[in-house]
């Protein structure tokens, strides 16, 4: 469903990503690891057209994406829910919620992917009118996510949705990210806590100084003494 070829990117003649190749199968759920300052937020913003990559090749769907626009990537189904929520503190939940469907084509579905975030996000169906400022960090993860999901997305980007969160909070997200995930979105996630990511993800890949440096499945990387040493604490 995406794939990356070769993809370069450079942050003046710093190199932030290099060589990156992966590929993410329709009805996944994948995830990218590495350590702070690994190129992994900027991975996300090259597939979402945020970023423009200087090498290589972006395709979704079978469509070379890297040279549009991020509004016209946006168009073919791709949300990004970025680091730090992003949200529009100043405007009440239910709010930011109608802004993510600002751009949902068939207005049919809006009453069902209502419904869905409220299902997956019964906090945030009990705070429609409150100010999104005033929800604690869990709470505004959800609703980052809960907008995302509103432009009834094909392919779902997820960036640290851990980020900052007590250890409870953090399990009710990736919870409510499996629960996305059986709802048939195709997902590429982001995570610096590489135990939850991996207890989650179909595939994982271990990004390093903006290279992939191994990838495979759960059960692959957990028999990797590297893995287990750096990123599981084994």
């Amino acid at each position: 469903m995406l794939e990356l070829r070769k993809v370069y990117h450079y942050y003046g003649k710093a190199k932030a990503l290099e060589e990156v190749n992966l590929s993410v199968e329709k009805g996944s759920l994948d995830a990218v690891i590495g350590p702070n300052g690994a190129g992994k937020s900027t991975l996300l913003r090259a597939i979402s057209g945020l970023e423009e990559i200087d090498r290589g090749r972006i395709t979704f769907e079978g469509e070379r994406i890297d040279e549009m626009e991020a509004h016209d990537i946006a168009r073919r189904g791709i949300a990004h829910c970025p680091e730090r929520r992003r949200l529009f503190y100043d405007m009440t939940v239910m709010e930011n919620i109608e802004l993510g469907a600002y751009a949902l084509k068939d207005r049919s579905k809006y009453s069902g992917l209502l419904d869905l975030v409220f299902d997956i996000f019964p906090r945030l169906d009990e705070r429609r009118k409150q100010r999104s400022g005033t929800l604690s960090g869990g709470e505004q993860q959800m609703l980052a996510i809960a907008r995302s999901l509103m432009s009834n997305p094909k392919f779902l980007l997820l960036d640290e949705p851990s980020l900052g969160l007590a250890p409870k909070v953090k399990d009710k997200i990736f919870k409510a990210i499996e629960v996305i995930k059986e709802e048939g979105t195709t997902a590429l996630l982001v995570e610096q806590d590489a135990v939850l990511a991996m207890q989650v993800a179909d595939n994982i890949f271990v990004l390093e100084d903006g290279k992939i440096e191994m990838s495979g499945t759960r059960e692959e990387l957990e028999r990797e003494p590297r893995i287990k040493k750096v990123y599981l604490g084994i």
